[in-house]
Parts: structure tokens; sequence; C-alpha cells
């Protein structure tokens, strides 16, 4: 995977919230990412680039936490045969780089899905069934967040009288 053409395609797009999904391959469960980290960056990627200085935002914050409690979503969250977990250390490589800098840009409304590689016991039908339950609960728990932060009712919630 490649660093540049990830986030030159991903800046302008940002509306509601940003999902990334990655890859694991030592992962047996699905892992919600609740932070982006900015620096040591020492891996490259398949082309070999790595961050100057191993930072993705020089002069950024160490960490960018979401918007998102990804421990709220994994409470709420019930897919059989997946186990849903939380994480706090998305590693150092191109999700956490991608999602360091979706953060940044989107101020906090962004997400990171770590998912285990395609399996017998895991098929991409299965994947696809958890994705989109993540997902829609990823963008209810927005909804409430960026109306909570204008001071606007909550989304689908009756008008007050």
């Amino acid at each position: 995977m490649s660093w540049f053409p990830m986030i030159s395609l991903l800046l302008p797009l940002f509306t509601q919230l940003a999902v990334h999904v990655g890859v694991d391959t030592s992962a047996k469960a699905i892992f919600l990412e609740q932070c982006g980290k900015n620096c040591g960056y020492r891996d490259g990627d398949i082309r070999g680039f790595r961050p100057e200085g191993g930072v993705c935002l020089p002069g950024g914050p160490e960490v960018i936490v979401s918007k998102i409690s990804m421990k709220m979503i994994c409470k709420c969250i019930a897919i059989e045969d997946v186990e849903v977990t939380f994480s706090g250390d998305a590693g150092r490589y191109v999700c956490d780089y991608t999602y360091y800098l979706s953060l940044h840009h989107g101020n906090g409304h962004a997400a990171l899905i770590h998912v285990p590689p395609l399996s017998h016991w895991f098929p991409a039908s299965l994947l696809g069934k958890a994705l989109q339950a993540i997902i829609r609960e990823m963008l209810g728990a927005s909804g409430k967040v960026q109306a909570q932060s204008q001071g606007c009712r909550e989304p689908n919630s009756p008008a007050s009288t």
C-alpha cells in the first residue's frame, strides 16, 4: 500500500465522517481504533516512502482522538461469529498515518476499522455484514456529536416543544 494517493484523494472529501478500513494480517477480531498518532513511522510503504522524520504532520498534536467513542460503538455492536473490540494503538504504518491526517483535517470526524484477512471463518459476506453494522452505528454517533457541538437537537429526534 502507498501513502500518497490516499491522502490527496481524501482531503477534499470530508463530510459527516471519513471511515477507513485496513487489514491487520495478525488479527482475529475487528478493531475499532480510537486515535491516530503523529510520530514513530519507521517503515516505508510498498513504494519505499516513509514520512520525513517519521512524522505525519510536523508541529501537529502527538495524538488526535476520534470524536466517535469506539468503546461505545463496541458495546452497541453484536454480530454473530464476529468479535468487535476497542484499540488505542493503530500501529505506525499506512493505516495510522492516513487516520491521523483524516482526524486532523476532519476535526476528529474520522474512524479506522482494522479487520482480519478474509478466510474460511471470516468470509467477505460476514465482513460486509459487520462493516455495515459498525458504520451505521458510527454514523449515528457522529450525527449526535455534530448536533451537540452545534447546539442542535439530535438527528431523528422529535423537535422540542
